[in-house]
This record gives structure tokens, sequence and C-alpha cells, in this order.
């Protein structure tokens, strides 16, 4: 696995890395919030951080990071990539390079935040309601 900046004629394959990720964790979420979020998602989340992606060995992308001011704001993996280190290998990536310390789960995906656990976050507090004031409750966590 190789980790690389990402530009942005890699967006639309980050993107369907998105969506595949979020249809295998997030059940919470809604056909109609994924169509929502999409263009939310390419056209101003992306720009709006500091990417890296993760490309196996046939050069496709298996995940991606997206960083800012120390915190992680997107941390996205393929289906077929969970489960294989790359998750660990991106935030380990994002930890010594920018030293990031925080991260913005939501409740309702208990494999992110086990796995944010797992690596030594801690839950610092709660909202309700995500960035974008949708009911999905956001856990503030910290190492």
């Amino acid at each position: 696995m190789k980790i690389e900046q990402a530009l942005p004629q890699h967006y639309s394959e980050m993107l369907a890395v998105w969506e595949d990720s979020v249809r295998a964790t997030h059940d919470f979420i809604s056909e109609a919030d994924i169509a929502f979020f999409k263009p939310i998602i390419i056209e101003q989340a992306f720009p709006a951080v500091t990417l890296r992606i993760a490309k196996n060995d046939t050069g496709a992308i298996v995940g991606f990071i997206g960083v800012a001011e120390q915190s992680i704001e997107m941390l996205f993996l393929r289906g077929s990539a969970r489960g294989q280190g790359v998750g660990k290998r991106l935030l380990q990536y994002a930890i010594e390079k920018w030293n990031v310390n925080k991260v913005d789960v939501n409740e309702q995906n208990p494999q992110a935040v086990g796995f944010y656990q797992h690596m030594g976050f801690k839950v610092t507090s709660r909202s309700p309601l995500d960035g974008m004031g949708k009911p999905f409750p956001i856990l503030h966590m910290s190492l």
C-alpha cells in the first residue's frame, strides 16, 4: 500500500470510496442523505482539507484521510479494504505528519467509534446534531 497526496483528478474515485464506505458502515444514512452529501463532499469538503490517499498494488484508491488543524475531518475506506490495516496506516500517518489529536465520529457508527478507541482516542463530548444540523449525533474524541 502506498500513501500519497490526493489531487483533484482523484476526487471522483475518492467519492466512490466514500459512498462504498458509507453504505458499509453508516446504516442510519438514507439514500436521500447520500445524494444530499455527495456534491458537498466533492465540491466543498475535499478542497477544504489536506488529503492523502492510500493506493493498493494495482493503483486503485482503497482509502483516504482528510485533515484540518490537527483534526481528522474524514477517514473512509473501500469496503474490501476494511480490516486490512489501511485505516490504521492512514491514521498513524496523520498523527506522525500533522500531529492529529482530534476526530468527530458519528455515534451511530460503532465500528468507527471502536476503531478510534482502539487507536487511543477517548470521547470528550457529544453533539446531538452533525455539522450540517442533521440528527446524526457526533462524538468528539481526542488522544
